[in-house]
């Protein structure tokens, strides 16, 4: 059958009711991934079953042979990672109603590899902050309540290897001073869907200036966040706001004071101090498994990358060059 007779092949009537199965696939998903992966997956479903509609094809059960031609047209202008998280959404959304789903056949992950082979699928990586990038941007903090919150902000971010998400989650309820540092309890993360919490410990600084500790604690005693959100707005008048900070505001620090030491803002983001972390742990020897209980990664695969990123000048062969 060819690719234009299995699209025509849609009975009559059989379209799939694109928010009605929108709403199933959210409902399903709620309790097991983020709500920006729900999102995510809202929005990739909703794009299928809109494809599905002008190709006159059924979205819902979807023959593979339609989604493997979905996936072939994407592939013109669409990153490999991104037409993997429609097949994920397709595959959630077909669960939810009770079918079988179309990716798992042979005709479709056949077509995804060949994307992937064709395109590759290095993702488009923020650059990491380094320590000595990080040691500049304290520099570049202004006076008052905004600079003694975005050196916590950045600081604690990069020292507990925070998802931004993470980070503006954080209230003070989840803080504790303790006589080696702090301890930070994550209530729920990415990687901990069913909330059974997770504590990440953050020591002294050697450094006052760039101690995350202690940016933490004047922080909190300036702003006098007694409970609630630790991270908050603040506003040109230096007035503490009363609702959690987005982590959207994360990105836009880190690339505040990027730019304020020269780097091109554009390159990096609120994932910048997470992978900084990574990356310097991993140059200053710290072990693989110690990197990823600080992280919270539970796949080696990323982790190590930024070990054989950390690692790129350690035993390198081309010193040997005596050039």
């Amino acid at each position: 059958m060819s690719g234009t007779e299995v699209v025509r092949a849609r009975p009559a009537g059989q379209l799939a009711d694109v928010q009605r199965i929108g709403a199933r696939l959210a409902d399903y998903l709620a309790a097991s991934v983020a709500p920006a992966t729900v999102k995510a997956y809202g929005a990739d479903w909703r794009h299928f079953a809109a494809w599905c509609e002008a190709h006159e094809a059924a979205a819902l059960p979807a023959a593979p042979e339609v989604v493997a031609l979905y996936f072939a047209d994407l592939a013109e202008t669409h990153a490999p990672a991104t037409i993997t998280r429609r097949a994920s959404a397709i595959a959630g959304a077909h669960k939810a109603a009770g079918h079988e789903s179309p990716t798992t056949e042979a005709v479709v992950r056949k077509a995804l590899a060949g994307i992937r082979r064709e395109k590759g699928t290095a993702p488009d990586a923020k650059a990491p902050v380094t320590v000595a990038d990080l040691r500049a941007m304290v520099c570049e903090l202004p006076a008052g309540a905004k600079g003694t919150r975005d050196r916590a902000l950045l600081l604690v971010g990069f020292a507990g290897a925070f998802r931004r998400s993470e980070l503006v989650a954080i209230d003070r309820e989840h803080v504790e001073f303790v006589g080696e540092g702090v301890v930070i309890t994550l209530p729920r993360s990415k990687t901990d869907q069913e909330a059974q919490g997770r504590k990440v410990a953050i020591p002294f600084g050697a450094y006052p200036d760039t101690c995350p500790v202690l940016a933490l604690g004047a922080w909190i005693e300036a702003a006098h966040v007694e409970s609630g959100p630790v991270f908050r707005s603040v506003n040109r008048h230096g007035q503490l706001g009363p609702g959690r900070l987005t982590d959207r505001a994360v990105a836009l620090v880190v690339k505040r004071y990027t730019a304020a030491i020269g780097r091109d803002a554009t390159a990096y983001s609120g994932h910048s101090l997470r992978a900084g972390f990574a990356t310097a742990a991993a140059r200053g020897g710290a072990a693989e498994r110690d990197i990823m209980r600080q992280t919270g990664h539970r796949s080696t695969a990323m982790v190590r990358r930024y070990i054989r990123d950390g690692n790129l000048f350690r035993a390198n062969a081309a010193a040997a060059l005596g050039l």
